[in-house]
């Protein structure tokens, strides 16, 4: 095992890889920007080093330093949690070079699944069912005409080394077509650094549901079921929950049986998680694969049991698979995370600033994961995430009920946060039924009251 590991992330991510550190006896490192200096990964870590100013560019994201840091503390992994350089296989390939082991996957799958449309591919050669739509990249948009026609309308354009939502324009009709490439183009360009599109068929109201690995480095890989992540707005999940409705045993095991195959063949390391849209016939297609740790991965570990984080620091130690995980996989009840932003919870405005109160609630089945605290800021520079609540129950409805319970007494005071809008989203009758899709925001804000 890691003798001491640097966490190249920050909040409550960062606070999670520290406390499965020091579980497995590791000392940790954290690096913090200025912004950061008071946060409580900082404060819980055995050593911490201020990498830069509080905009990301300069600290967090800032390769030279972080890897400087690593290098003075004398570490011998780097965990990148989620989002910031957790995908960056330039990064993964300067831990390397430097000696560091980066608990991820290799930097030459990172990149592979990194980049869409060869996602796409490979996953196609494996016989994973991906959407119709183009053979690579679209080479102009009389191009995309063609492949659009062929596909039939409506169709999606999406951003080849895209996320977020970013660099994607849903096309109904020819005429709009040439005005929507460039629009897309143009916009991932400006946010990725490259503006290569693809296109897919688009479903109208499809579920969005994603499938949990683990892989060793002894070419093992194991699936921890599936999470139901259709609660979303623009693109960026609100409410997760393990297992989903909508997926049956035997659709269950037949992608476990195919991505184990799949991801087996491409040299897949660690943890990560392969999404699909599904639609109205209950057909699952492949989207992407996230090669890192989720932020909703505390739903999968409380229906399986299993210590995600654990299990990624115990993988790039060299441990395999049988010795990481049970026996035998099995569900237990079922499981719902709520993502607390600081933000409007009708504008959806970031709401930046120092936090008055904080009471979080708890008691059976009841989980949150954060880093704020009374008298803790949160700044204008990052991610609006302050929290996640995670409730677990014998079924769907216990879990909704802990849900109302545990929202009712989740008390923060001096900044605004989402716990309205997602009091209102497990009170609605839809909801409730497992009636919703990834339009199911637009549809609720329209029938919500002002």
């Amino acid at each position: 095992m890691f003798r001491k590991v640097l966490i190249a992330n920050r909040s409550e991510i960062a606070l999670r890889v520290l406390n499965a550190c020091r579980e497995l006896g590791i000392r940790t490192v954290a690096v913090y920007s200025e912004a950061d200096r008071n946060s409580l990964h900082v404060r819980f870590a055995d050593e911490a080093i201020c990498i830069g100013p509080p905009r990301l560019a300069d600290s967090y994201l800032n390769v030279p330093a972080v890897i400087s840091a690593a290098e003075i503390a004398n570490v011998d992994a780097i965990h990148p949690g989620y989002g910031l350089l957790s995908e960056n296989a330039n990064f993964a390939e300067v831990c390397r070079a430097s000696n560091i082991k980066f608990i991820g996957p290799p930097p030459e799958v990172t990149r592979l699944m990194g980049e869409k449309e060869k996602a796409r591919q490979a996953m196609k050669a494996a016989n994973v069912p991906i959407l119709p739509g183009s053979d690579g990249v679209l080479g102009s948009a009389d191009e995309a005409l063609a492949w659009a026609k062929k596909v039939g309308y409506p169709v999606i354009l999406k951003a080849k080394a895209g996320g977020g939502g970013r660099g994607m324009r849903i096309v109904r009709k020819p005429e709009d077509l040439p005005y929507l490439f460039h629009q897309a183009w143009a916009e991932a360009e400006n946010a990725f650094g490259n503006g290569e599109l693809y296109m897919e068929k688009f479903i109208e109201r499809p579920r969005h549901i994603e499938f949990q690995v683990l892989a060793d480095e002894h070419g093992n890989v194991e699936t921890l079921f599936e999470r139901e992540c259709s609660i979303q707005r623009r693109h960026q999940k609100l409410i997760e929950e393990a297992p989903s409705l909508q997926v049956t045993p035997r659709m269950r095991e037949e992608i476990a049986q195919t991505l184990r195959r799949c991801l087996a063949k491409i040299g897949y390391q660690n943890a990560g998680t392969v999404e699909f849209l599904m639609d109205e016939d209950g057909q699952l297609y492949f989207i992407e694969m996230n090669t890192r740790v989720q932020v909703e991965h505390p739903v999968t570990e409380a229906i399986t049991g299993v210590d995600i984080v654990k299990a990624q620091l115990r993988i790039a130690a060299g441990e395999r698979l049988d010795a990481i995980l049970p026996l035998k996989l099995e569900m237990r009840g079922h499981a719902i995370e709520c993502r607390i932003n600081a933000e409007n919870a009708v504008r959806f405005t970031p709401s930046p600033g120092t936090i008055t109160a904080f009471h979080v609630p708890g008691g059976n089945g009841v989980r949150v994961d954060t880093a704020q605290y009374a008298e803790g800021v949160v700044p204008p520079y990052y991610d609006s995430l302050i929290a996640k609540l995670i409730v677990h129950g014998v079924d769907r409805a216990e879990a909704i009920a802990k849900m109302e319970r545990a929202l009712s007494q989740f008390i923060v005071r001096g900044i605004e946060t989402s716990i309205p809008l997602h009091q209102t989203i497990v009170a609605d009758a839809d909801f409730r039924a497992g009636k919703f899709d990834t339009k199911f925001m637009e549809r609720f804000l329209e029938k919500k009251p002002a």
